[in-house]
Formats: C-alpha cells, structure tokens, sequence
C-alpha cells in the first residue's frame, strides 16, 4: 500500500514505518482532541484510505460508502477523509465473506457486531451456526425450486419439438 495516498498527518503526529500512528499524547494538540480520530483509533495499527481498501478488496468506494451507511464500517475522519483502521478492514472483510455465502446485510452486521465483543466467542459461533443452517436451508429450496423449473422447461421443450416434427419443420438447436 502506497503511502502517498494516505490520509495526511499533521506534523505532531508522525508515522510509524507500518503506517500507524505513534502512541501517547501528540505534543501541541489539546488532550481530548487527535486530530478528530476517536481515542480508540490512535495508536491502533495501520490506517488505510477508502481507495486503499476498495483496491484491495476489488470493490467501489461507493460500496464502502454503502456499507457504513448500513452501519457496518464506522471509520473516523481526518478533515474531509475517511480513516479506516484495522477494525474496519477486518470488518469489511467479514461482510464481503458473508456477501459471498449469501447472507444478508442484517445477518452480516448481527454477526460483525459479535465479532467486536471481546467476550466468548460461543454466543457468536452458535449465531453463525444457525444463520448458516438457515440460509443452507434457503438455499436447498431454492435447488429444488430450480430443478422443478428446468424440469419445466425441459418437457415444453420436447413439447415444442415434437409440434415442430409434425409440422415438418426440422428443429434448431
């Protein structure tokens, strides 16, 4: 990841080789103020511009955008930026996977927000667990509801043929 293209640090706060902040009160900034990032988001790793992370994960900034209207990415700003930690990206990570078994957004952000909790991890699993019974459930019906439909589709077929050999036209295919 370039750095070119991160977010611009005021000169108090330098950048650490992994692109991180570095730890401790910046000198010259009023204590409860960093800059407008949140106290949990300094010194928490790297950060990572929302075209960084859109690249990386080969989606559009505006999905990114989607995704924290939805509520599941809450980066910080630094002026008019977007700041994304490493929660965000692991974050955004969890929803592209649970976008690629299928599962909704309301799923995707129930189990996200789980994955926050520095609790045990069993409520979270067993969550997982039965929204992945369901949707494997879903999906098994919806196979079914397939196969009917080119079973379907299979019998007009020879239907159409069979009226096309009596009429005498040969059939195309």
């Amino acid at each position: 990841m370039s750095t070119e293209s991160r977010p611009t640090l005021p000169p108090d706060l330098p950048e650490l080789p992994g692109g991180g902040l570095s730890g401790g009160e910046p000198a010259g900034l009023l204590a409860d103020s960093n800059d407008g990032l949140p106290e949990a988001h300094v010194g928490a790793g790297p950060l990572f511009t929302i075209t960084e992370l859109a690249n990386e994960f080969d989606i559009t900034p505006r999905a990114i955008r989607f995704y924290e209207d939805m509520g599941l990415l809450t980066p910080a700003r630094a002026g008019r930026n977007r700041v994304y930690t490493q929660r965000d990206r692991t974050r955004l990570k969890l929803t592209l996977r649970g976008k690629r078994l299928g599962l909704s957004l309301q799923d995707v952000k129930q189990l996200v927000d789980m994955y926050d909790s520095q609790s045990d991890t069993a409520p979270q699993l067993r969550a997982f667990l039965s929204v992945l019974d369901q949707h494997r459930r879903q999906l098994r019906q919806q196979l079914s509801d397939i196969e009917v439909t080119l079973a379907e589709i299979s019998q007009h077929e020879e239907r159409c043929l069979a009226l096309l050999a009596e009429a005498g036209h040969p059939a195309e295919r």
